[in-house]
């Protein structure tokens, strides 16, 4: 295992009726700006039991934050925030909303153009103090320290990472959950496992325990996943899905073992592209990476055959083959296609895509850093 620092200060308030209790973790004195994205959290009574939480507190709105939040709509809530003087930030809704508010929260004080945040990794030396109430489990981004943005005048789609982008405090409640469409359904069951799998399927590390750790999300996933998918209004279900998308990026499996992550920037690069959503890339790249690195990642993938699918019959190629295949089956059975010609892209993509990593000095990628251009154009090749 190797040496690690852990530190993870968000508090959380998980099970049904916690959002009224966000009065407690907010200062009376701030001056707060409740975000959103489009609106449905005014449909499905998130939005009044928010409103009713925040009673006797001073607070104003800044809705219209996109899936994929945008950096030019991101920079109106910074000027809102400067010009009102806000103080604190409350965002409500899923991962993007989430992310945007991260960003707007270190661009408020830094010096100097803020998309250097992202493009440049510009440090963030000071950031406003947000909470958040999610509505839409699958990112992580409510006990962590990361947020991706795209700014939509160049099709870039960029992350930045900063423990001060830690919220204070995040509300779990499944039951504001029971609206979502299907679709958000699948894409945050895929999310999670794929955030899981960029930490496990790379190569061991002395590291049981987190094995054990991302395993058992992994294995809850698939549990209890097609559950929410069959029955939007089932609590426990809902419950065990949220907590495992929680569970899968706050850190914790993470630590002392390598992580990949080229599927999350290929995957980038097909969303700011084709405007596809995140899970929907994740999905599609996810499986023929694997497949491309079946050598390089051999050990991992023979445990997860074992142990998440329970494959113990053929050879080793035969079991890695059909523990990939169940992956790309499992996407699928929640209703997230995973081949670019389900989305109307055709490989006529990826000589751009390969160029665009690229010019970002991305190469090489993957835990081992042998995954380069060529490598990206055959795994794409594999995705048709």
């Amino acid at each position: 295992m190797y040496n690690f620092t852990f530190y993870n200060p968000v508090k959380i308030l998980f099970g049904k009726g916690q959002i009224a209790n966000i009065a407690g973790e907010i200062p009376t004195s701030a001056k707060i700006l409740v975000t959103y994205g489009g609106g449905s959290i005014k449909r499905n009574g998130v939005y009044d039991q928010v409103v009713k939480a925040l009673a006797g507190h001073n607070f104003m709105e800044f809705g219209g934050i996109e899936p994929n939040p945008r950096y030019e709509t991101l920079m109106q809530a910074v000027e809102l925030v400067r010009r009102e003087r806000v103080d604190f930030l409350l965002a409500v809704g899923g991962g993007s909303v989430l992310d945007g508010t991260k960003f707007i929260a270190a661009a408020v004080n830094f010096l100097g153009d803020p998309w250097d945040i992202l493009a440049k990794k510009a440090p963030v030396t000071s950031a406003l103090p947000m909470g958040t109430v999610l509505t839409l489990p699958a990112t992580g981004s409510e006990m962590n320290t990361n947020a991706v943005v795209t700014k939509w005048a160049t099709k870039e789609k960029l992350y930045f990472s900063s423990p001060l982008v830690f919220p204070k405090f995040s509300v779990l409640d499944p039951e504001t959950t029971y609206s979502l469409p299907p679709r958000q359904i699948g894409n945050g069951i895929v999310d999670a496992f794929t955030h899981v799998a960029e930490q496990y399927l790379t190569f061991p590390a002395n590291s049981p325990l987190q094995d054990r750790m991302a395993e058992a999300i992994l294995a809850t996933l698939i549990e209890e996943g097609p559950k929410t998918v069959q029955n939007p209004t089932d609590y426990d279900a809902r419950a065990n899905v949220m907590w495992c998308t929680t569970m899968a990026l706050n850190g914790l499996i993470g630590v002392g073992v390598p992580q990949d992550w080229a599927t999350h920037m290929i995957g980038h690069e097909l969303t700011a592209l084709h405007n596809l959503d995140h899970a929907q890339t994740l999905a599609v790249v996810l499986p023929s990476l694997l497949t491309w690195q079946k050598q390089q990642k051999r050990e991992k993938l023979l445990q997860y055959s074992d142990r998440i699918w329970h494959i113990t019959d053929g050879t080793a190629e035969e079991r890695i083959d059909q523990a990939i295949a169940k992956t790309r089956d499992f996407f699928e059975a929640v209703g997230v296609p995973t081949r670019l010609s389900a989305y109307g892209v055709d490989t006529s993509t990826i000589p751009t895509i390969v160029q665009r990593l690229d010019q970002r000095g991305m190469f090489p990628l993957g835990e081992r850093r042998d995954i380069t251009g060529d490598s990206v154009e055959q795994i794409l090749a594999l995705c048709a």
